[in-house]
């Protein structure tokens, strides 16, 4: 049986000044049609047609768009609240109405994802609640989401965040699974918040998860970010983004090519990142690439850290990236070494294993979670091993000049460049694929 969905449609819109003066947030168009429809429409495509809408301001507009929702295929009933409820105090009055899992959706998110997916996931963990998260370009000013390695949530991060502190950068898209025990933890008749008031306050009691996805979830609640996520629609990015599609990658190696190369890099405090790799990521987020990090880090075999320490320092690259407006979709890292017997190695992580580059474990394992299509995919590195692994894999290899700078490469790359930036550059200024194939070998035979 499908879950019945909630869409939280009472915000005012404030910040969007002119825009929704005369109609609520929800009801504000994305070309031609309002975002609340593209939500509705998206729940049926799943075969959820059972929706509540909560309503507050100019509630009216929203119930002669949409009726009972025969004009749509599905059935919709409404909550009108009399004073402002929140996220979450509104579905407290819902109890009755909700009797099995269901479905919740912020009315301002434009929002093009699998949710067979999604459900799957959280009947798989068997969640008390699921909280849908990703990665955006402003993390500093928001609420992060901290999970462990089965991707249970373990911690909520409120903004502001302390200058000297670094987290993942995961953050509450504002779409949730949700159990009917959850509402038993709703105060009723006040305002409260899922992510401020409820969540925080029952991450160690009940069994909270995180569906990590690089699908298009943005909300619209400033004149900013409604004109990007119009700009997106009408583009087509909205619907290349989702899971069903296949999308191409740029895999990146980390040290040497995002960040400085330092020798067996296991201190937090030694991370820095090059100069304009931020800049490079950033253009790889405004294209139809995802940023895949793909990194051997032998420094957890050889006991020189522990994987939560590593974790550290991947947390510091999502901050500094983050801090320029740059995220990554993803990061695999290889922890393992084949060569034991040596003190103070982790003997754990010294085995032979099918992730260390140039093997293509990690790939693949992208490939299989992201719905990667490697053909028009990329790698990007500054070693030997870098550049066989991106073959191995059948992607074409961009090698840089920074850090070793391919000068151990037996194996030339497809391409060479300075550096990152310069890398990405090319890659996304190449409309036409065919012209890669063409051009092959002379660029890096000129550049060396």
């Amino acid at each position: 049986m499908r879950p019945q969905a909630v869409i939280i449609a009472g915000g005012k819109g404030s910040r969007l000044g002119h825009l929704s003066e005369n109609i609520p947030k929800p009801m504000v168009r994305i070309g031609d049609t309002p975002i609340l429809e593209f939500q509705i429409k998206l729940l049926k495509r799943y075969g959820i047609k059972h929706i509540t809408l909560t309503t507050g301001f100019l509630s009216e507009v929203i119930e002669s768009y949409f009726g009972d929702g025969s004009r749509f295929g599905v059935k919709i009933d409404y909550f009108r609240e009399e004073k402002p409820l929140g996220t979450a105090g509104g579905i407290k009055e819902l109890a009755k109405r909700l009797n099995s899992d269901f479905i919740v959706l912020y009315g301002d998110v434009m929002i093009n994802m699998d949710l067979s997916e999604l459900l799957k996931f959280h009947k798989a963990k068997d969640a008390a609640a699921t909280l849908v998260l990703h990665p955006n370009d402003h993390p500093y000013d928001s609420d992060l989401v901290e999970i462990d390695e089965d991707k249970r949530i373990v911690r909520f991060h409120p903004k502001p965040h302390r200058p000297d502190r670094y987290f993942r950068n995961l953050v509450n898209a504002g779409v949730y699974v949700l159990s009917p025990q959850i509402i038993g933890y709703i105060e009723e008749g006040i305002s409260s918040d899922f992510g401020r008031d409820v969540f925080p306050k029952i991450v160690e009691t009940e069994n909270l998860y995180g569906y990590t996805t690089p699908e298009y979830i943005k909300d619209m609640g400033t004149p900013e970010r409604l004109k990007q996520v119009t700009s997106d629609y009408l583009t087509g990015r909205t619907a290349r983004f989702t899971l069903k599609n296949k999308r191409p990658a740029i895999f990146l190696d980390r040290d040497g090519v995002i960040n400085y190369e330092l020798n067996l890099l296991h201190k937090v405090a030694d991370f820095a990142l090059l100069p304009r790799a931020a800049q490079a990521v950033r253009m790889i987020n405004a294209s139809d690439f995802l940023a895949v990090v793909i990194t051997n880090q032998p420094v957890v075999a050889r006991g020189l850290c522990s994987i939560k320490q590593l974790e550290k320092i991947h947390n510091k690259m999502d901050t500094l990236l983050g801090a320029e407006g740059a995220k990554l979709d993803a990061v695999y890292y290889c922890p393992h070494h084949p060569d034991a017997g040596y003190p103070g190695e982790n003997p754990k992580y010294k085995i032979l294993c099918s992730c260390r580059k140039p093997e293509i474990g990690l790939i693949k394992k992208a490939q299989a979670e992201l719905n990667i299509d490697l053909q028009r995919s990329f790698f990007i590195g500054d070693s030997a091993r870098d550049i066989l692994c991106g073959k191995n894999a059948g992607l074409t290899t961009v090698g840089v000049a920074t850090g070793n700078g391919c000068k151990d490469a037996d194996i030339a790359p497809d391409y060479f460049f300075k550096d990152l930036h310069e890398a990405v550059d090319f890659i996304i200024s190449c409309d036409d694929y065919y012209f890669f194939q063409q051009t092959k070998h002379d660029n890096y035979a000129n550049a060396i």
